[in-house]
């Protein structure tokens, strides 16, 4: 493994590369920084090189004095554009998780030759459904936001979990759960109260984006919460249909071996 910082306008970014072989990108989920998805990574290792990151505002990933904490889910696609660029000038394929699908999504609109595939995992991008359904959801994410201000991380996290369909009593054996550390603890709250807000404001329109983008669900992901509706609905405007990972909305962490399969799977169909 190698790490090293990349500055980008209003922060420096922390990145890591592990194993060898065609490049790619994961970008995580939440509070996802460069570790969280090490069981996943470990595996992809054996015949690519994967890099991870943390986002801005995250772990290691450090936001310049003077800068407020504002985000847009379209500065986060700069920056995965800058590290992109900074580490080759070849398409590579992406697996956008959650947040990361719709960081995915930003950058394959406005950059579309930095990727050779995008499989966008959930995206949570409000505006990808029909108009009541998406100020129904604006106003849902809103009001975590408001709880985690008011009464705390525990609090906001059950209601995250809840609208994403998460339950968390699904997994691979052997597993070693990852602890509710204080860097957890501190990259939850830039979550909830920043890119929260950024997922909130987001608008794209991916009407004849050039990439080849795969919307993905999680089998396990019940048919009506937020996350697996965004991914439908991508598929539709896509005139596709969205393809199926081991799992639930974290089926990356929960269920990695399954996860590494299917993933082979898609990029050697490419």
């Amino acid at each position: 493994m190698s790490t090293d910082l990349l500055r980008v306008p209003g922060a420096r970014l922390h990145y890591e590369l592990r194993g060898s072989g065609p490049l790619l990108l994961i970008s995580q989920s939440g509070e996802g920084d460069a570790d969280r998805s090490i069981d996943l990574v470990t595996l992809l290792a054996a015949d690519h090189t994967v890099i991870t990151y943390d986002r801005r505002g995250l772990s290691r990933s450090t936001i310049d004095p003077g800068e407020d904490g504002t985000v847009t889910v379209e500065r986060h696609a700069d920056d995965v554009h800058r590290l992109l660029a900074h580490l080759t000038d070849q398409p590579v394929v992406m697996l956008g998780q959650s947040l990361g699908a719709s960081i995915g999504l930003h950058l394959a609109v406005r950059h579309p030759g930095q990727l050779s595939l995008l499989i966008a995992h959930e995206p949570v991008s409000p505006w990808l459904l029909p108009a009541a359904e998406r100020a129904r959801h604006r106003a849902e994410l809103a009001e975590i936001r408001e709880l985690y201000l008011r009464a705390g991380l525990p609090a906001a996290l059950k209601e995250v979990a809840r609208v994403l369909g998460i339950t968390g009593d699904d997994t691979e054996p052997d597993l070693t759960p990852q602890p509710m550390t204080p860097q957890r603890e501190a990259n939850f709250g830039f979550f909830l109260r920043h890119d929260f807000r950024a997922v909130i404001d987001d608008e794209l329109d991916v009407a004849g984006c050039r990439a080849r983008i795969v919307p993905a669900t999680g089998i396990a992901t019940p048919d009506t919460v937020f996350d697996r509706r965004c991914a439908v609905e991508l598929a539709r405007r896509l005139g596709t249909v969205p393809v199926e990972f081991p799992g639930g909305h974290n089926g990356n962490t929960s269920h990695p071996r399954a996860y590494a399969v299917r993933l082979r799977e898609l990029i050697a169909t490419r």
